[in-house]
């Protein structure tokens, strides 16, 4: 039987990068959610006529708001 041995990754870097991703990938999930929050409010604040002229309902904001941001 054989095996083969892989030197390890020094735990500290390894520890320090995972950090620093999760700290971006946090940001970024910030940002998304601000901009979802804006195009809700933004969306909200127009009146029925002038969402119907952009083809929405009011039950669609959300549903807009989600696919602008997150798609």
């Amino acid at each position: 039987m054989a095996f083969v041995s892989l030197p390890r990754a020094r735990t500290g870097s390894n520890f320090t990068a995972r950090l620093s991703e999760t700290l971006l990938n946090a940001k970024a999930a910030i940002r998304q959610r601000r901009m979802y929050r804006k195009t809700v409010d933004e969306l909200s604040a127009l009146s029925n006529r002038e969402l119907n002229d952009l083809g929405l309902c009011r039950s669609m904001i959300a549903d807009v708001a989600r696919n602008a941001v997150y798609h």
